[in-house]
């Protein structure tokens, strides 16, 4: 197996880890903890919000830190935060704790993200291969099917709620061993293999304020689906049952699209290809509230496909910016879209809790990554003056 495989595969499992398991477990399992445990709606908006709040932790602290090796560190620890705060999650009902462990797998979250997206890449350009983070990303839509099978597998197992958050973090344990032992220790200097210098070509302002504005945006529209669509579905009469379905056909819609996108983006752009993948995920997250089951598989396979798209697109720009320290762009774009998603769940648990529906919680998601695509627009033209995008 060659080297550049295993970093590749490394990246993958600290995906499905930090992402998959220590922050998609939540999802399938919300209505299995609204119905055996003391959670609300409202409640569960809230731990939703608290684990963004760990990942926007995160995302500071991967754009304050410079050194490489740090970086290495902190990756290696949040291996470890993602398998802890999992089982943990099993060792009470009190939703203050429950808040502190969803904080700390948002922390962790940033480990595979960000930390090990920078890793990746900066292996990457040193060793002279092409720089992006495609079969990277591959991770978060594998994370997020690999967490749906497995709790559609447990529905056939007489396993409860706290159960099935240990029987995760057990699956867990061997891709953290994965992803640390085969991340290669980075090497401090910048320079390729060959003795060249990496150079950063820092985007203009007026780019990166736009690009940060839209994905904002963005991340209201990825969160409210992403937390909620299983409960969604279910509450849905005609789709009982269709829920665990619905989320695994969203990671299976996002294992391949981010090769994809790669791909559109060489042909027209980046901003381009981010402006179809807002304008797709629109459809995917409106889909749902047709009611039928083919409208939901559709809905789930384009929000799966889209949202990976964008969040690949935007960290790959960030490293094509700043290939010396890609975690660099990598945490202030994540800020925004963090802080977007403890916004979007908190108001949408409310909303629903309410109103009864998730109608307006869905109609708010779709309206703001509207705004994304026309502030993204405005960006097209200006793709072009960007010395980093033009090689």
């Amino acid at each position: 197996m060659s080297d550049k495989t295993k970093v590749l595969i490394a990246g993958i499992c600290s995906l499905l880890l930090t992402l998959g398991i220590s922050r998609f477990s939540y999802t399938p399992l919300l209505p299995l903890m609204l119905e055996q445990t003391p959670l609300s709606i409202s409640w569960g908006g809230w731990l939703a919000a608290f684990n963004y709040v760990g990942y926007l932790v995160g995302a500071i602290i991967a754009a304050q830190v410079r050194s490489i090796t740090l970086k290495d560190q902190l990756y290696r620890a949040y291996l470890i935060l993602a398998v802890l705060s999992t089982i943990a999650m099993a060792w009470t009902t009190n939703v203050w704790l429950w808040s502190l462990l969803r904080f700390i797998g948002g922390v962790s979250t940033s480990g595979g993200m960000l930390l090990g997206s920078a890793l990746v890449l900066n292996w990457l350009l040193r060793h002279h291969y092409r720089g992006e983070l495609g079969i990277h990303f591959m991770g978060v839509g594998g994370g997020i099917a690999l967490v749906a099978a497995l709790v559609m597998a447990l529905l056939h197992i007489p396993l409860d709620w706290a159960e099935q958050w240990v029987f995760l973090a057990m699956f867990g344990l061997p891709l953290g061993v994965v992803a640390w032992l085969w991340m290669p220790r980075p090497d401090p200097v910048g320079q390729t293999t060959s003795g060249q210098n990496l150079k950063d070509h820092p985007p203009s302002k007026l780019l990166e304020k736009g690009l940060l504005i839209s994905y904002f945006f963005a991340g209201i529209g990825y969160v409210v689906d992403a937390t909620f669509i299983v409960d969604i579905v279910e509450r849905t009469p005609t789709l009982s049952g269709s829920g665990p379905l619905a989320f695994l056909l969203v990671g299976l819609g996002a294992i391949p699209a981010v090769l994809i996108w790669d791909r559109i983006a060489r042909n027209v752009g980046y901003f381009k290809a981010m402006m179809y993948a807002y304008l797709l995920q629109v459809v995917g997250i409106l889909l749902p509230l047709q009611g039928s089951l083919v409208a939901v598989i559709i809905g789930a396979l384009l929000f799966g496909a889209t949202f990976v798209g964008l969040v690949s697109l935007v960290l790959t720009l960030s490293g094509r910016f700043y290939p010396t320290s890609p975690a660099r762009l990598m945490g202030k774009m994540t800020f925004a879209y963090g802080l977007a998603q403890i916004i979007g769940p908190a108001i949408t648990g409310e909303l629903t809790e309410w109103l009864g529906s998730y109608v307006w919680g869905l109609g708010l998601a779709a309206g703001c990554v509207v705004i994304g695509a026309l502030i993204n627009a405005k960006l097209i033209p200006l793709e072009k003056n960007e010395p980093a995008l033009s090689r």
